[in-house]
């Protein structure tokens, strides 16, 4: 799986220079044709997790690998991206005529009372994809139209009207009926796997002793990807021949022993960081996984 792709990587890779906005207390926001951003031979969009929104009109024919499954377009698409599920999207066309936006949660908070992936298109395990007819794409492509006249202005409240557009795509999305073309893909355990692997590896490394283990649990990780947890136990033993649990305590293990064979934090703070409510059950789990005490194995 691949690293996730921050809104530094996707401007060197697109443009090979960062905005002059990429740090505004607003939050980032951006908005590109996609016939300026198009690199020919550029090597596919790699299956991973961004740190960024971004709405997209695509027109052409593609897949759009989302969660465990495959969503089909064939024509004109509205589409939600999130950072919390990992995707990718493979263009089976050469057609450059859409328009796609970008920004952080940041931007975006000011306008909705609630999280931003509380909303329907960006929930996770929502369907993203909102197939548009001629008009609806009339209509989406003008209201980017209007985004790209308007981040090159220097109208003092741009970002404000900005922001408004945004609530309007959304909205207008929201009023149309997701795309029922669906289909399992097929190897769907091992994109279950995946994504699952990419939620459990981002929680590390653990960088500070305030920072905390969060998806602990098998049924956390189902949760998050909104599978029963039967289902994820079955697609990660199918995969890997071990379960979502050997998994965890695997990494939970491996993360153990680099804190202690590199930091001066004390097992207290090692303990909170992995999640633990207490020292001796991170004593119990440690000696468990390794037939040692975490003093033990410190002082080696």
């Amino acid at each position: 799986m691949a690293n996730t792709e921050t809104l530094e990587d996707f401007y060197k890779q697109k443009f090979s220079c960062l905005p002059d906005n990429l740090s505004q207390d607003i939050g980032h926001f951006n908005v590109f044709r996609s016939e300026d951003s198009y690199i020919p031979g550029a090597k596919p969009v790699q299956y991973s997790r961004r740190d960024f929104y971004k709405i997209s009109l695509f027109r052409g024919k593609g897949l759009v690998h989302y969660a465990d499954k495959s969503i089909e377009v064939d024509g004109s698409a509205l589409i939600f991206f999130n950072p919390i599920v990992p995707y990718t999207f493979e263009n089976m066309s050469n057609i450059h005529t859409g328009r796609f936006c970008i920004f952080r949660e940041s931007f975006f908070t000011e306008m909705v009372r609630n999280n931003v992936n509380q909303l329907p298109m960006f929930a996770p395990g929502a369907n993203p994809v909102y197939i548009l007819d001629q008009e609806q794409d009339a209509y989406v492509f003008a209201i980017f139209e209007k985004m790209l006249a308007e981040i090159s202005s220097d109208y003092v409240f741009k970002y404000d009207l900005l922001r408004n557009y945004v609530t309007e795509l959304i909205h207008y999305a929201m009023k149309i009926q997701p795309s029922n073309r669906l289909f399992q893909h097929p190897d769907a355990n091992s994109r279950i796997t995946a994504i699952f692997t990419e939620l459990l590896e981002r929680q590390f490394p653990i960088e500070s002793p305030s920072q905390r283990f969060g998806l602990r649990s098998a049924k956390d990780f189902a949760d998050r990807l909104s599978i029963h947890v039967n289902h994820l136990n079955r697609a990660v033993r199918q995969t890997t021949g071990k379960t979502t649990t050997d998994h965890i305590m695997e990494r939970l293990t491996s993360e153990a022993r680099a804190l202690l064979r590199h930091t001066n934090w004390n097992v207290s703070e090692i303990s909170y960081c992995l999640g633990f409510e207490a020292p001796t059950h991170f004593n119990n789990f440690f000696k468990k996984q390794t037939q040692t005490t975490p003093s033990a194995f410190r002082s080696v």
